[in-house]
């Protein structure tokens, strides 16, 4: 006889991105840590909150180094290693970069999971790696209280192909290329309200990888590059923002979400990180009045392996974005535009 079906979800206290820190208690714990300090080699570190750190090898080559894991979201064990590799080698997309090898995360409560469960933990993210065109050259593993995947994931690009979230120009246009919605998803699969047509949209979006954004990073009018995870739409803007010391308009009515997003949100369908990202940032954003009550909920809603958010010259915008749509984003909008200024969020 077989025993009791083991949900995924119900060993962990939260999932996907939405289990990152706050980005304010983020701020908290890298204040005062030195960043670039004496090594001029280092091109980026953790000074803007890039995807990742870039080690300048010589003239010719960089190395784009980042790591990523989270706790289940999804209770498929293949998707929810997919889900996670695809959301680890966004962040080299996101530099501009082409991943080259990966090394695995894995943190397992073998008393409470069959040995075959994690197996295809691993194949799933064993298979988008291969989609990728990397192998899964190592890793590291440990028992925990709670099921973690991820992995580290290297890159190379050429110094002048890097593109950080810290290059945004007054003028710019702004684009993204994955709906909106993916929190609020998890939020309702988690309490068994997900349709299943909704959750195959949910899966889709964040088994698609943003390769895209290798080809985006030799483009001189690609100025530049994020991806929108853990911290949501409006933080993941900020930090652009800031970085590049300007500020953001984003049309609320241009903003691309999964079919579903907002009704679930109007149903009450929200993650923790939502408000924790909202508590956090929330006082450099305008939000008028005059948006739905959800708003808020929807801007602020982390996305696991979520789309890019690309900064690039306004006469080149539709050209890209039909690029963009082209490699297999049709979600792909061009939502907004950079203006001079201080760093802060203007939703209209």
């Amino acid at each position: 006889m077989l025993g009791p079906v083991i949900r995924l979800t119900e060993l962990a206290h939260g999932g996907g991105c939405g289990c990152k820190l706050a980005p304010s208690v983020l701020q908290q714990l890298l204040a005062g840590h030195p960043s670039t300090g004496p090594f001029a080699q280092l091109l980026v570190g953790t000074e803007t909150g890039d995807d990742a750190a870039v080690w300048r090898i010589d003239d010719d080559q960089c190395v784009v180094a980042t790591t990523d894991f989270f706790m289940p979201m999804v209770d498929d064990a293949r998707d929810f290693g997919r889900i996670a590799a695809t959301n680890a080698i966004s962040d080299v997309y996101a530099m501009g970069a082409r991943p080259i090898m990966a090394l695995a995360i894995l943190g397992m409560p073998l008393d409470k999971l069959p040995v075959e469960t994690v197996r295809e933990i691993l194949a799933g993210g064993a298979s988008i790696c291969s989609e990728a065109g990397i192998p899964v050259a190592g890793g590291h593993s440990i028992d925990t209280p709670e099921p973690i995947y991820g992995l580290a994931v290297i890159g190379l690009a050429k110094p002048q192909n890097i593109r950080r979230n810290a290059g945004a120009r007054p003028g710019d246009a702004l684009i993204l290329t994955k709906g909106i919605g993916v929190g609020i998803y998890s939020a309702a699969f988690k309490k068994r309200a997900l349709p299943a047509d909704a959750y195959a949209e949910m899966i889709a979006s964040t088994t698609l990888l943003n390769r895209v954004g290798a080809e985006l990073g030799g483009n001189a009018h690609v100025h530049a590059i994020t991806d929108v995870t853990g911290f949501g739409l409006l933080g993941h803007a900020l930090e652009m923002a800031r970085g590049s010391g300007v500020g953001i308009d984003i049309a609320y009515d241009r903003i691309p979400f999964l079919a579903s997003a907002r009704v679930l949100a109007e149903a009450g369908f929200a993650t923790g990180a939502s408000g924790r990202n909202w508590t956090s940032y929330g006082h450099e954003v305008l939000l008028p009045a005059s948006l739905p009550k959800t708003a808020r909920v929807l801007l602020t809603d982390p996305q696991t392996s979520g789309g890019l958010l690309i900064a690039c010259a306004p006469e080149h915008a539709d050209d890209l974005r039909n690029t963009i749509e082209a490699a297999g984003h049709p979600n792909a909008r061009i939502i907004g535009s950079v203006l001079a200024g201080d760093p802060q969020i203007n939703i209209f």
